[in-house]
């Protein structure tokens, strides 16, 4: 059964107020300052036994269902150790790791460590999977943001009203 899992962090009780859940489950991670990584084992812990989970980030509203789906077949015709996006303009979110990564993955502490494990390794364990279009932009700035409410057509919220 796929399971969908939702890692709130900082500003988790704005967070879980503006979402319509649906069947997702909403997992606290109030470790969240000590970097990505403590919200990957959150949503390890959350998942429970599974064959692979998939990552993606809250902050990449241009991963559309449509690119997890095509990452999804394509590492289940393949059944890769793990796997990253390969968009037409680089690797990208979602990531897929195998049940059996999840050892390594519980070992990981801080940012960027899963892209440590993703770059380190060769193809034949992790698989590039081949998704038609540009890489969505990653939402980290103020800019950022009003680029992707113009480009979404939303209009920005004020500095103020997204502050935790």
């Amino acid at each position: 059964m796929d399971r969908v899992v939702v890692v709130l962090g900082g500003a988790s009780e704005a967070a879980r107020a503006s979402l319509d859940s649906g069947r997702a489950v909403l997992v606290e991670n109030s470790d969240y300052g000590t970097g990505c990584a403590s919200s990957l084992l959150a949503g390890l812990d959350a998942a429970g036994e599974c064959e692979a989970v998939i990552l993606l980030l809250g902050d990449m509203p241009g991963v559309t269902t449509e690119i997890v789906d095509t990452v999804l077949s394509q590492w289940r015709e393949r059944r890769p150790w793990a796997a990253a996006a390969r968009y037409q303009d680089e690797l990208g979110h979602p990531l897929v790791f195998s049940a059996a990564a999840f050892p390594e993955l519980r070992a990981l502490h801080g940012d960027k460590a899963v892209w440590k494990i993703i770059d380190r390794e060769p193809e034949t364990r992790v698989a590039r999977l081949a998704v038609d279009a540009t890489r969505p932009p990653d939402v980290d700035t103020w800019r950022d943001y009003l680029e992707v409410c113009a480009a979404f057509g939303v209009e920005p919220q004020s500095a103020e009203a997204t502050s935790p």
